[in-house]
């Protein structure tokens, strides 16, 4: 069943309140955040770069992702972001300012194929 991000962020409201008894500082979420992005970063730099996966690590970046969102969302409702009105607005901000910027990079030419 698809949801909004408004969805989202009033369901991880409530399970915060219902299980997790309260949010955790905005401060310490923030470090949460950057924590989960770097298990993401790791699991992507094991599956499609060049390191390889240790004994047991995860090879689904997924979770890591979800985790990511997760904390992104209480961060969100901590400080009253409402995600759905942040996304319109990056996505007027990134259309006016790139509009043709990535239409008129060579370097994002499409590659020839081998």
């Amino acid at each position: 069943m698809p949801q909004t991000l408004a969805d989202l962020q009033i369901r991880v409201d409530k399970w915060i309140h219902t299980y997790g008894v309260r949010y955790f500082s905005e401060l310490t979420n923030m470090a949460c955040l950057t924590e989960e992005v770097g298990e993401l970063a790791r699991v992507m730099a094991r599956k499609y770069g060049d390191q390889s996966f240790k004994k047991g690590e995860t090879h689904d970046p997924s979770e890591e992702m979800a985790d990511v969102l997760w904390v992104l969302i209480c961060l969100a409702n901590q400080t009253g972001v409402d995600l759905t009105k942040a996304m319109e607005q990056s996505f007027e901000k990134k259309t006016k300012r790139d509009a043709t910027r990535h239409l008129n990079n060579p370097k994002l030419a499409p590659r020839e194929q081998p």
